[in-house]
This record gives structure tokens, sequence and C-alpha cells, in this order.
């Protein structure tokens, strides 16, 4: 059983708004409603509700959403927080992120890059990205590596990478649980 499902969230970034001709608010109950949805079809799974908005009080519109739904996002092990991949570094997301760790939300950080776990990482419980892929595709393969001309799609690869960036940020004293490799058996690799 994975540690979550994402649900289908509607993305609130500008761009994202005007082509879909709704309001950020439309998107919101969209994505809270698909959540709801989600939860009623296949109550045994874990669904990650998705926290959307674009500026900060938008964000907890959105979270006020899901309360006055009956759903307390404090209680639950993880929250995505959605639009944040195209504005990952910035002070402006990380004012966000912070705020809303402290209202208690484990959260799950989105298309998170290096950068943004640089500047607020440390209140984020879990993130994914594809910047070790996109760096991987543009490298030669790992001498080692056979069957494949760039290490795009590489365990290894991404497990060194991982193994980089996590000793950078423990080196700048942001060893959080979400930093701290977990034990992995032969074969596996820790998310």
């Amino acid at each position: 059983m994975p540690d979550f499902l994402s649900q289908q969230d509607w993305m609130c970034e500008r761009f994202m708004v005007e082509r879909t001709g709704l309001s950020v608010r439309e998107h919101q109950h969209r994505t809270v409603a698909n959540y709801l949805q989600l939860r009623e079809l296949a109550p045994g799974l874990p669904w990650l509700p998705v926290v959307q908005g674009w500026t900060l009080d938008e964000y907890v519109y959105c979270v006020e959403l899901y309360a006055s739904a009956g759903v307390d996002l404090a209680a639950l092990p993880r929250v995505g927080l959605g639009s944040v991949c195209r504005r990952q570094s910035t002070g402006e997301i990380g004012h966000i992120v912070a705020t809303l760790a402290g209202l208690g939300l484990e959260l799950h950080g989105f298309g998170v890059k290096t950068g943004g776990l640089q500047r607020y990482g440390h209140h984020l419980a879990s993130a994914d990205s594809m910047a070790w892929s996109y760096s991987a595709r543009r490298e030669p393969a790992l001498m080692g590596c056979t069957g494949h001309k760039n290490c795009a799609n590489c365990l290894a690869y991404a497990t060194r990478w991982r193994a980089r960036l996590l000793t950078t940020l423990i080196a700048r004293g942001q060893q959080t649980e979400l930093f701290t490799p977990p034990a992995t058996s032969p074969g596996e690799v820790a998310a």
C-alpha cells in the first residue's frame, strides 16, 4: 500500500485560471469536492487532500473549505500543497508554507526543487521533484550503468542525487525528519 494517493487538484497558477476561465475559488471548490468524492468511492485508500491557492489568504480559505466539509487537515498524516513548483524557491511561497505548517498541517510539497528545500524544506513533511531527472537527461550515463544513454529513469542516479542533496541540506543545519534518510534494505531506495 502506498503512503498516499494524490487526488486530482485544480491548479491555481494564473495561467491555469485564465485557461479554464474559472476563478481560483472555483478551482478550490472543485479540488475539495474531488477529495470528498474519492474518499466516498474508496474509503480504504490513503487519499491525500491538496490545499490549493495562490496567495496566503487563498490557501487559508482552502483549508477552511476542507474544515467546513468536515475534514480536519491537521489530523491527517499528510496534506498536499499545490501550485508551488513554478515559484518554489520564492520568499512568498516560503511564507505560505511556514504559515500552513504552523496550522499543524504535515505538508507534502509538489515539485519542490533544491532551492525550495533550502528555503523552507524544514516546514515540509515530504516533497517530490523531477529535478534529479532533469539533470540526468543532460549528462552521460553513470559509469557502470548499461542499457541506457542517460540516467533519466535510473535508480542509481536518483539515489546518488538524493544523497548529495541530503548532505547539502544537513550541512546547512536543515536536518529534519524529511532529510534524515530512513533505513533501507538491499535494493530498496528511501523515498
